[in-house]
C-alpha cells in the first residue's frame, strides 16, 4: 500500500485512444499487438530523480524488448480499487501492491494465474500458491525519524506519547496505504490483540498530525524536521535517504519488548482480461530475471525476492545490518485479509478519524 500522488493517466489514456483510432480506421493494429505495457503499482521503487529500481528495470525492459512501459502510481488499497472499478473496461496489464491488498486483488477476481520465470526461486510464503501473484522484492515495515533533531532513534512505542512528539508524528491511512495497514498488523501484534493496540493508538492520536494517503510524502516531512517521526518501510526509506540525509530507520518495541517488524513485500500478479496480457507476462518475467534481481539492493535499496540470488553490494551489506537484533514475525494475512475491514473500522472509532 500506500499512496495517493497518480502519475501519468493522460499517457495510459493516450496510449488507448491511439489503438481505438487506429482500429475505427481500418488499421491492422489492436490493442492486443501494441507494444506497451500498463503497470498499476503502489509508490516506493520508482526513485526520486529517476534513480529507483522501477527507472532502471523498465529501461533495461524497453531496450531489450522494444515494449514501453505506461505507469500508474497509487496506494496499495488504491490501486486495488481503480482496478476493480476497471473490472468491465480492464487498462492494467500487471499490477504491484503490498500485502494484504494483493490478497485483496486475487480474492476480487482481478488476477490471472501466471508464474513468472523464476518464481521456482521465490519462497512459498511470498507467493501465491494459486500462482495469482508472486514478490517482485522484499521488503520490510518500519519507522523513520529525524536523526538531526533527534539525538538517537526512539526505541518504543510508548516514547511516540511523550509531549515532545505533540504534532510531530504522522502514519498514513491504514486501509487506504500499505505501509499505513501495516501500522494497525504491528500494533496488533506488539501490544497482543486488536483492542490493546487500538487503546494504545488512541493515546497516539493526541500527538498525530492526522491521515496521509501517501506514505511516500512523509520522509520529505521528517527529513526537514516538520515532523519527527513517521510510518515508512525499509527499501523506500533507504532509497529516499539518499537524497535526505536527516532520515533515520527504526522499529518500535514495546516497552521492555524486543525490535520487531515483518514482511512487506512488492507482490505482482497479471491482472486478468489484461489488454496487454503477453506483454505483462514478459515485464514480470524480467522483473525477476537474475540481473533485475541484483538490481534490487544495488539500486532500489530492497531485498531480493528470488532465494538464489545474493547481493555482494555495498547496499545490501547495509541493509543486513540495518536488521539486526530486530525480530521479524509472520502476520496471519488470511486473517487480515479476511477481517481487514473490521480492523480498520476499529482504528477509525478508537482515533475518531
Amino acid at each position: 500500500m500506500r499512496k495517493n500522488h497518480l502519475k501519468p493517466i493522460a499517457a495510459v489514456t493516450g496510449a488507448l485512444a491511439l489503438a481505438a483510432t487506429l482500429s475505427a480506421c481500418g488499421g491492422s493494429s489492436s490493442a492486443s499487438d501494441e507494444k506497451v505495457v500498463t503497470v498499476y503499482s503502489a509508490d516506493g521503487l520508482k526513485g526520486e530523480n529517476g534513480d529507483g529500481w522501477y527507472d532502471k528495470v523498465f529501461k533495461d525492459f524497453e531496450k531489450k524488448t522494444g515494449i514501453k512501459v505506461k505507469y500508474v502510481e497509487g496506494g496499495s488499497g488504491e490501486m486495488v480499487q481503480r482496478a476493480v472499478r476497471e473490472k468491465s473496461n480492464t487498462q492494467a496489464d500487471v499490477l504491484v501492491t503490498l500485502p494484504p491488498f494483493i490478497q485483496q486483488a486475487d480474492s476480487k477476481g482481478l488476477l490471472a494465474a501466471y508464474a513468472p520465470a523464476g518464481a521456482d526461486q521465490v519462497d512459498a510464503a511470498d507467493k501465491a500458491s494459486d500462482e495469482k501473484w508472486t514478490s517482485v522484492v522484499n521488503n520490510y515495515f518500519g519507522f523513520i525519524y529525524n536523526k538531526k533533531e533527534l539525538t538517537s532513534a526512539p526505541t518504543t512505542w510508548e516514547q511516540l506519547l511523550d509531549g515532545k512528539f505533540k504534532n510531530k508524528i504522522q502514519y498514513s491511512t491504514p486501509g487506504v496505504a500499505g505501509d499505513g495497514t501495516a501500522v494497525l498488523i504491528k500494533a496488533m501484534h506488539d501490544f497482543g490483540g486488536k483492542d490493546q493496540a487500538m487503546e494504545y493508538l488512541k493515546k497516539l492520536q493526541a500527538n498525530n498530525v492526522g491521515p496521509s494517503a501517501s506514505t511516500g510524502k512523509l520522509a520529505p516531512k521528517v527529513d526537514k524536521g516538520e515532523l519527527l517521526a513517521a510510518n515508512g518501510d525499509v527499501q523506500m526509506n533507504f532509497a529516499q535517504a539518499k537524497d535526505m540525509p536527516n532520515l533515520g530507520i527504526w522499529f518500535p518495541a514495546k516497552d521492555g519488548g524486543k525490535p520487531t517488524t515483518f514482511a512487506l513485500p512488492y507482490a505482482a500478479g497479471l491482472v486478468d482480461k489484461a489488454p496487454h496480457s503477453a506483454n505483462g507476462k514478459k515485464l514480470l518475467d524480467f522483473m525477476l530475471s537474475e540481473q533485475a534481481q541484483k538490481d534490487v539492493s544495488a539500486v532500489g535499496g530492497g531485498f531480493a525476492a528470488r532465494k538464489d540470488v545474493k547481493a555482494t553490494d555495498a547496499n545490501a551489506a547495509a541493509l543486513g545490518k540495518l536488521m539486526e537484533g530486530v525480530e521479524v514475525f509472520q502476520p496471519d494475512w488470511s486473517d487480515i485479509g479476511a477481517n481487514l475491514d473490521t480492523y480498520v473500522g476499529a482504528w477509525k472509532s478508537a482515533t475518531g478519524s
